[in-house]
């Protein structure tokens, strides 16, 4: 089984999360599964994280257009699934509707995952703005009841990225926010953005008291998992069914994309990236 990662991050400037992501893997992923990392192009922010550029509605509808573009690449080149690795689940639902491998989202999974876990979804995470997007998510994933408070950190990306050197800092402000978000009534956390899901299992944060930390990531490789073997085994996919969920005609697709200038190579089988394959 072939899964493209696609990270929010131009990962490949990003050597310490890129190599915990890699190390985390080998750990989570079954030894018949390679997983492929993707980042953003390098021309897409000013800078290796987007930060705020995500925050915005219109700017990460702009960036949303990476991740489709991408699914149909990775289609195309024979995988048999993608992963979004953004808690925002960019691009998650119009990707599923152009190809016919499973699309899985940071999101959606980890909220699916917490659900079973626990009665009341917290979030702990560091783009504040993000919190409107998320609470709309739950909503389309029919979990808002289940959701609760969303916790903001005191730590950012780059923190977390000196935490892989100095872990104490970056760990102390997750549990400080955590425990707001469980003094709130959550009984399970979900830690928001990717980076910081890394971060905390990378140093074997899995639970508070009686709380458990959501593995986001591995989260979201398992349903891949399950959900190529699903289709392989049980042909079980996608709904076709509606607005949200139709597949577009392919000639269509073609002409409009190249109308609004998205060419890109995507029936060539163009492909990239750093591949990671389970250790058995």
């Amino acid at each position: 089984m072939k899964i493209w990662h696609q990270s929010l991050t131009s990962i490949e400037n990003v050597p310490a999360y890129r190599d915990a992501v890699i190390a985390h893997i080998k750990k989570i992923a079954r030894p018949d599964v390679e997983v492929v990392l993707h980042g953003m192009s390098n021309d897409t922010y000013p800078t290796e994280y987007p930060g705020h550029f995500i925050t915005y509605s219109y700017l990460q509808n702009l960036h949303r257009e990476q991740f489709i573009k991408n699914a149909l690449i990775a289609e195309s080149a024979g995988y048999d699934c993608m992963f979004i690795g953004t808690i925002p689940d960019v691009g998650l639902l119009e990707a599923r509707t152009v190809v016919d491998i499973p699309v899985i989202g940071y999101g959606q999974a980890s909220m699916h995952i917490a659900s079973m876990l626990g009665d009341r979804i917290g979030i702990v995470n560091f783009l504040k703005p993000l919190a409107d997007q998320l609470k709309y998510n739950a909503t389309r994933y029919g979990l808002s009841e289940k959701l609760g408070p969303i916790v903001q950190t005191t730590v950012g990306f780059y923190d977390i990225l000196e935490g892989f050197k100095d872990p104490d800092p970056v760990i102390d402000a997750f549990v400080k926010a955590a425990q707001n978000a469980i003094d709130q009534g959550a009984d399970v956390i979900i830690p928001g953005e990717g980076p910081m899901n890394v971060f905390l299992a990378t140093h074997g944060v899995s639970r508070i008291g009686d709380v458990p930390i959501i593995d986001s990531f591995a989260a979201g490789i398992k349903m891949c998992e399950s959900l190529t073997d699903l289709q392989k085994n049980s042909g079980v996919s996608m709904t076709r069914k509606g607005y949200f969920n139709a597949k577009p005609p392919k000639d269509a697709l073609l002409k409009l994309r190249e109308f609004y200038h998205q060419e890109s190579n995507i029936h060539s089988g163009l492909d990239y990236g750093m591949s990671v394959k389970a250790e058995i």
